[in-house]
């Protein structure tokens, strides 16, 4: 759906420009983020595996592919409004049931754990105004654009980037100490207060940049904190860890500093308030943390609880994965830093970020491919035997 989008702008072609953009975006952050993390916190913080979790991971994939097929047709319209409401309810039900079922003898991830499942929560808010706003006032007003970036920054910012910081203090042993308190105040605050940069691209209010600004603070002192409480068991985790995990965990840790690193940026007032403006930055930060951190990190998992074998099939997948992701990353940011500085479009822009972009779905493929197989195999030789 991605490389479909990316396609459009180098031979239009007969689809509804912003309904595929809702499904790529749905499809993306609710059929792969939401579904690795419902895995990964049932097979990591429930003891006694309840069939119920089976039964509601069929259902949030069925509500998955309903928005799948429905949005590129309608956009949010009452079929693919109905799918989405199933999948929040499925969401509500999925927390109450992890936060009862849990056992998380180490405080640092029960926290990260049980904050990202209220961030969740939370973040639906913002799905909720959507109706009204728009009724009310309309899809082109403020409070309908502050209710999208509600629910998007809790959804990344909070459900989504906590939760994989929570699987990866879990994965790497991270002790609890009085730097792990500090590491997870400090993010929570910054967490909340960083959505007032997206409220300020609406709502302009010189106090905006100063929470924002805070919020930056914030976000470094946690970064500062979470490196001292990661350094050791890290470092015994390369030692202990060879091949494509070790180097996929290294470029996760390193995207999620760069992410940081970026952020800060928006603390220059005329940047900050000029950035919505310039869409290209808004994309790759969004891919900065979608494909680099969160999915980095996903892969990670995937790779170390050996769902993925590591392969010469796996190991050029997730190659053209990482080349793809650097390569569209850099074509975004360097076309907005063009137009930032008023020289336009690059020469054969379209083009190069389309042909930049076939090797996340090819790299995609390679690893579902090799995956299938190695099942496949799997299952046959359990029968032979």
């Amino acid at each position: 759906m991605g490389l479909t989008l990316r396609y459009s702008f180098v031979n239009p072609i007969a689809i509804n420009y912003k309904y595929l953009i809702h499904a790529h975006s749905h499809v993306a952050m609710l059929g792969w983020v939401y579904l690795m993390l419902f895995t990964f916190f049932a097979q990591y913080f429930v003891p006694q595996k309840k069939p119920i979790y089976i039964k509601l991971f069929w259902i949030t994939q069925l509500a998955v592919i309903g928005m799948m097929v429905s949005f590129p047709f309608q956009g949010y319209a009452a079929i693919s409004i109905s799918f989405s409401t199933l999948h929040i309810f499925c969401s509500y039900f999925f927390t109450y049931r992890i936060w009862k079922d849990l056992h998380i003898e180490n405080t640092l991830v029960r926290k990260l754990v049980k904050a990202s499942l209220l961030f969740m929560v939370i973040s639906t808010i913002g799905v909720w105004c959507l109706g009204p706003a728009a009724s009310i006032l309309g899809s082109a007003s403020a409070f309908y654009q502050i209710a999208i970036q509600f629910f998007l920054n809790f959804q990344f910012n909070g459900w989504f980037l906590l939760a994989v910081l929570a699987i990866a203090c879990h994965q790497l042993q991270v002790k609890t100490s009085k730097n792990s308190k500090a590491f997870f105040k400090y993010l929570i605050i910054s967490t909340i207060l960083s959505f007032a940069l997206p409220i300020q691209w609406f709502a302009n209010h010189p106090l905006l940049y100063w929470i924002n600004g805070f919020a930056i603070l914030m976000q470094l002192v946690a970064l500062f904190y979470f490196l001292r409480i990661i350094k050791k068991p890290f470092q015994t985790f390369q030692k202990e860890t060879n091949g494509i995990i070790k180097y996929m965990y290294q470029f996760a840790l390193f995207c999620f500093i760069l992410k940081i690193v970026l952020q800060t940026l928006s603390i220059v007032p005329q940047f900050s308030s000029e950035l919505y403006a310039h869409h290209n930055f808004i994309i790759g930060f969004i891919h900065m943390a979608m494909l680099g951190v969160i999915s980095g990190f996903l892969f990670a998992f995937l790779l170390q609880s050996k769902t993925i074998t590591s392969n010469i099939f796996v190991s050029t997948g997730l190659f053209l994965f990482l080349l793809g992701f650097i390569l569209t990353e850099a074509i975004l940011f360097i076309q907005g830093a063009f137009y930032y500085l008023g020289l336009g479009v690059l020469p054969n822009y379209y083009y190069i970020l389309f042909a930049a972009s076939i090797l996340l779905p090819v790299s995609i493929a390679i690893i579902l491919i090799s995956y299938i197989k190695q099942k496949h195999y799997g299952t046959q030789t359990t029968k032979t035997s």
